[in-house]
């Protein structure tokens, strides 16, 4: 075949995979297409044919698959963790025990364990529709426990090892939870401080820790707490099988198992309730669109758990996948346990090199800590090793670049020689050369670090959804890539980039092309709709007829009258069917590590602390830590008269001396009344402070230009959060602000910048998919 009509033909294949008839899409009439209560049935809708139809598809149960793969697979391994944890040996050594000293569940052990936790489940309280919370690091008990949960017809709620005490509370209380799942005396400290506020919660079970006693309320009821084991124990002793076998009659596809609580840009989280068949859905996708089935050889695959379960992505991976695998695919799987200290400590490289995953799911962030060691490794190679690396590397980048939409698909000349001399080897040493799937999600992945992983013969494939469509709407294919993008549509599901009309309508807008950057009306807030969507946000009725209303309004408004899922963000789709992520509508900032944080809470708590500040907003999205823009209490602040750089108000008690926003910038008082009152809300996390030009060059995060003390808004931030910058370094400036929807159109023009310039405020380590509470590295005056 000559070249060109061989290009034709694999381009031709492109245009009908990408196209999809409209009885492969579900069928939507106007009306509410969502629920709110904790018994709600989502009513399952099946395209009339196609991959998502009822024949390829059919409505399925989860305790009904794991039974299935129990019965195929009983002896395989299931769950692996090392027991008892080993300390590591110092920073970024911790290799990994023998096989041998490995606990592990077989298939047939996990669906008997999760049988009786849930008729200890059931014992302890739990209802049907009830609910069981989960706060701990990834472990076995982790997965039985989320699998218990559904078998006695409830749902599991995952509670992120970086919520506090009031976050946790809030969580069980408005899941109503009868029984919480912790790991080790940390997490039970967090519960046991709130016991009082939780009268429904019936007991506390522990899988990392020994139970030291119940705890008395001061109302004089008990709340139990045991091990794991005993609850286990008391399942074989005190529950039913007749009873948990008439739980699993009286479930349906559409009823709940599990809340994804999502960070809520104002007030507490939202619980995303996911059914049984969405999950199932999500997992077939997944597996005709990136080949799962590639991660699921003959002799097993092999899964590296390490990324929050309480996240959809974590969820999805390590919990859902590997079930939803065994039993369709009739291939073995074992999921691997990472010790909880291995992204803190640097440790997860050992993990990985003896795991050998065949499926590795990992945020942008781990992506980058990994190729910022190889890329120092290398920088110390010279001579004619060098030239050999750097040889191979551009013939593995050549082909990379050839897999793309639209590239020639072929293999460069002598790549399998570049491969098996450089890039087999480089494959070999990070313990990745047995993965046949490597996937990322949650934050924006840069170009350069797709290039650099698909140089190494490691093409990552990148994801794009959100908790409230069960994960994945978009995703990138081993067939149809392109840098830059978050993949396309997913057979059976619709994705749109809408703009509302005049009457609400949704009016789709005009696809763009590929070469081209898209304009304005090429873009529009990205929707989806399908068997995927979540069933709506859980209420909780004990909370009353306001919270319900509330909820429900909520609800109403991330879904329309059409079933569309509203994101939140800003996209445009090309000609080829690639979607591109452009922005955000929304307030909430994810960071470059996959995190959700709400901003508002945090301006709040700082303006709270420290009453001499007049204003204060986070920008962050896609980046490595957050930064804040800060106004100092100055004449105007209010808004009420023109300003200037005299301080007012509680700013002229900070240092009764200062009389100047120019002067506080350089004052000892101002940057230890600054330092004092957010090391107050941040616990023993130092904060430092970079007073002066000079510091600031010295502390400057990555990205963000330099504050000159001239700048007019820096000395007359009195004008407030609305104060034009005069154009200087208006390109960076606006990709700060541009995560947060503040700036858009060109960001070479000048621009109307929000505030003054502060400091940047770090997540903490872990990387984590979970919502977490960043902390504040720097900060600038």
């Amino acid at each position: 075949m000559q070249p060109s009509k061989k290009r034709l033909n694999v381009l031709t294949q492109q245009v009908l995979a990408a196209s999809t008839g409209a009885d492969e899409y579900s069928v939507y009439e106007p009306g509410q297409h969502w629920g709110a209560l904790p018994d709600y049935e989502h009513p399952i809708r099946c395209p009339a044919a196609g991959l998502l139809s009822a024949e390829s598809t059919p409505p399925r149960l989860f305790p009904t698959l794991l039974a299935q793969v129990a019965q195929q697979s009983p002896d395989h391994p299931a769950l692996a963790v090392e027991r008892p944890l080993p300390p590591p040996n110092g920073p970024g050594d911790a290799p990994a025990l023998p096989w041998a000293q490995w606990k592990k569940w077989t298939w047939a052990d996990f669906h008997r364990d999760a049988r009786r936790a849930a008729k200890g489940f059931m014992v302890l309280g739990v209802e049907q529709f009830g609910s069981v919370s989960i706060f701990g690091f990834n472990a076995p008990e982790w997965a039985i426990s989320a699998y218990g949960a559904m078998f006695c017809g409830g749902k599991y709620v995952g509670i992120y090892l970086t919520d506090t005490p009031d976050q946790v509370q809030f969580k069980v209380a408005h899941s109503a939870s009868r029984v919480i799942v912790v790991d080790s005396e940390v997490e039970l400290e967090n519960v046991s401080s709130k016991v009082d506020e939780l009268p429904e919660l019936r007991a506390i079970v522990l899988w990392g820790a020994p139970a030291k006693g119940d705890i008395r309320r001061s109302d004089g009821s008990v709340c139990r707490v045991m091990t794991f084991d005993q609850l286990l124990a008391l399942g074989d002793a005190e529950g039913s099988e007749a009873a948990l076998d008439g739980r699993i009659d009286a479930m349906r596809p559409g009823h709940c198992i599990g809340i994804i609580y999502t960070s809520g840009t104002t007030g507490n989280p939202k619980g995303v309730m996911i059914n049984h068949d969405g999950a199932i859905c999500e997992a077939t996708i997944a597996n005709y669109t990136m080949r799962l089935i590639d991660g699921f050889p003959p002799d097993g695959g092999r899964i590296l758990s390490y990324l929050p379960l309480s996240h959809i992505a974590g969820g999805l991976l390590d919990l859902i996948g590997p079930v939803w695998a065994c039993a369709t695919l009739k291939r073995g799987a074992t999921v691997y346990f990472a010790r909880p200290y291995d992204l803190k400590e640097m440790t997860l490289a050992a993990r990985i090199q003896f795991v050998r995953p065949t499926i590795f799911l990992a945020v942008p962030r781990v992506y980058e800590k990994i190729q910022a060691r190889m890329m120092a490794v290398a920088a110390t190679i010279t001579g004619v090793k060098k030239s050999l690396a750097t040889w191979a590397k551009g013939k593995g980048l050549q082909h990379a670049r050839n897999l793309q939409v639209g590239g020639s698909k072929a293999r460069p000349f002598l790549y399998g020689l570049a491969d098996k001399l450089v890039l087999s080897k480089a494959r070999e040493a990070l313990g990745l050369d047995q993965c046949r799937l490597f996937v990322t999600g949650a934050a924006p992945i840069a170009i350069e670090t797709l290039e650099y992983f698909g140089a190494l013969g490691m093409q990552i494939q990148n994801c794009y959804g959100m908790s409230e469509c069960t994960g994945v709407t978009t995703a990138t294919s081993p067939d149809r890539n392109a840098f830059g993008t978050v993949g396309h549509g997913l057979p059976g599901l619709e994705t749109r980039c809408f703009k509302t009309g005049p009457n609400g309508e949704n009016i789709e807008v005009p696809r763009h092309r590929p070469d081209k950057v898209p304009t304005e009306e090429e873009q529009g807030e990205v929707c989806f709709r399908g068997r995927h969507i979540m069933m709506g946000y859980l209420a909780n009725p004990a909370f009353g007829a306001e919270h319900v209303a509330e909820i429900e309004e909520k609800t109403r408004s991330a879904i329309d009258q059409w079933g569309w899922l509203h994101s939140g963000d800003k996209g445009a789709v090309d000609t080829n069917g690639m979607l591109r992520i452009t922005g955000r509508y929304k307030e909430l900032i994810i960071g470059a590590g996959g995190e959700n944080i709400a901003p508002v809470p945090v301006e709040e708590a700082v303006k709270l602390l420290c009453p001499a500040v007049s204003n204060i907003m986070m920008v962050g999205d896609k980046r490595k830590f957050n930064v804040a823009l800060v106004t100092l209490q100055a004449e105007g602040s209010t808004g009420e008269f023109p300003g200037g750089d005299q301080l007012a108000g509680a700013a002229l008690e900070v240092n009764p001396k200062v009389k100047t926003v120019s002067a506080a910038m350089k004052d000892p008082a101002w940057l230890k009344y600054v330092q004092t009152r957010i090391c107050r809300h941040e616990g023993s996390h130092l904060v430092e402070i970079c007073p002066d030009r000079h510091r600031r060059r010295q502390c400057q995060p990555q990205g963000l230009p330099e504050q000159r003390v001239e700048d007019p808004a820096l000395r007359h931030p009195a004008q407030g959060l609305l104060h034009p910058d005069g154009g200087v370094h208006a390109d960076a400036k606006a990709q700060a602000l541009r995560g947060r929807g503040d700036v858009e159109g060109d960001p070479r023009r000048p621009l109307r910048l929000k505030a003054v310039a502060a400091g940047p405020f770090e997540r903490p380590a872990p990387d984590t998919l979970g919502a977490v509470q960043p902390r504040m590295r720097n900060v600038w005056l």
